[in-house]
């Protein structure tokens, strides 16, 4: 086995940085096998960072509820274009945000969404359907999670190509300079609540946390709340979108799990659980930094340094799910930790999973002969969101 006790440049390991992207398990079921901790760079094209990272299912479990690792920078925010979010808060200010977020993201605001998520599938699907072949992401991956935010938000029609290319540079970044992205993405918010304080009242969620007010009185603030809508935006459409093209091409690489699954649809719920376990949207959870030493199983990680916690790895944990490099919808793939664990669970799971399921069933009931037209696009550069660019598919 190769040394791995210094600095592990995660590219060089797989070869190069594409090899890593297009396929990282194999790295982290090396690094896992070594140890629970190590020090890594991540590969380009983005900016290359050294930072710790932790790997394997119960390790990083801890390392979510671990009051040692913080989410707040040692360098603070004055600085910040967006602003400060839930997942740069830790507790009390975490526990305020989080409030005041949740009294209105509700889980009844969601369900009410259902029937809503099934026409968006179904007129994307009409558009795309008679075409016989399409990118997949292009055509509903990426449109439907961002449709319905932007309807939850309030949000009125946006640029979606300028959306894509602002909401992918800040999730796969391809330079090391990302601070155009983030001037662009703080005006276009800006502007966009400025236009809703001045409309009437609305029942959107964005409207809603503008006016909403804790029984404290507590609210927003103006940059607070351009943060919370970077976070809605981006994340409550980004990890949906791989999710949605990670499953279908699980499933078009196995064809005797998508048969299963067309033979009983009553499997679906457990088949979008395995497709977050096997290939999540999710590949690493966001900066977390070292309060104090922190020592995980002989190695400390100093003060101030920056962690990540592997969620790709946790999934493909031996010690978690029996062959794990097996992509099988009848396991039961409940406890990973596609969504996170602990108080930085992510808020809007319920929506990703509810537009999962309706858009892979929607599919696969128009497609009957839905397969792969070609070899898929690039895989996203860095490593915190795992998916392809475009993956062209027939039917």
């Amino acid at each position: 086995m190769a040394d791995l006790s210094g600095t592990v440049d995660l590219g060089e390991f797989a070869a190069d940085a594409r090899s890593f992207y297009a396929d990282p398990y194999p790295v982290y079921d090396a690094l896992r096998r070594h140890g629970p901790v190590h020090h890594v760079r991540t590969p380009g094209p983005g900016p290359r960072e050294e930072v710790w990272l932790i790997v394997g299912h119960e390790a990083a479990r801890a390392a979510f509820t671990d009051p040692r690792l913080v989410k707040s920078p040692p360098w603070g925010f004055e600085d910040s274009l967006i602003g400060r979010h839930l997942l740069f808060a830790d507790p009390p200010e975490h526990g305020r945000l989080r409030s005041l977020v949740t009294r209105e993201f509700t889980p009844r605001r969601v369900a009410e969404l259902a029937p809503r998520i099934q026409k968006i599938t179904d007129e994307l699907l009409d558009d795309m359907v008679p075409r016989g072949s399409a990118d997949l992401i292009a055509a509903l991956a990426f449109p439907l999670p961002l449709v319905v935010i932007c309807e939850l938000l309030g949000v009125p029609d946006i640029d979606r190509d300028r959306f894509r290319r602002m909401s992918t540079q800040v999730v796969a970044p391809t330079s090391a300079d990302e601070s155009d992205v983030y001037v662009e993405l703080a005006a276009f918010l800006d502007a966009l609540i400025e236009d809703k304080r001045r409309s009437e009242p609305a029942d959107d969620l964005l409207g809603a946390l503008i006016r909403t007010t804790a029984e404290d009185g507590d609210r927003l603030s103006p940059s607070e709340l351009r943060a919370m809508a970077f976070l809605l935006l981006i994340a409550g459409h980004e990890t949906t979108v791989n999710l949605i093209g990670n499953g279908v091409r699980a499933l078009l690489d196995h064809p005797d799990q998508l048969a299963a699954l067309r033979a009983d649809m009553t499997l679906l719920d457990g088949a979008v659980e395995e497709m977050l376990r096997y290939d999540g949207p999710v590949e690493t959870a966001t900066h977390r930094f070292a309060a104090e030493p922190v020592e995980i199983d002989g190695r400390v990680i100093p003060a101030g340094a920056p962690v990540l916690i592997g969620i790709g790895s946790a999934g493909r944990d031996p010690d978690r799910f029996a062959r794990p490099d097996d992509f099988d919808i009848r396991r039961d793939a409940r406890g990973h930790l596609a969504f996170g664990h602990g108080i930085h669970y992510c808020v809007g799971a319920p929506l990703a999973r509810i537009e999962g399921r309706t858009a892979i069933r929607s599919l696969l009931e128009r497609c009957p002969d839905l397969a792969l037209d070609g070899e898929p696009d690039s895989w996203l550069p860095g490593v915190l969101m795992r998916g392809v660019r475009g993956l062209p598919v027939r039917w």
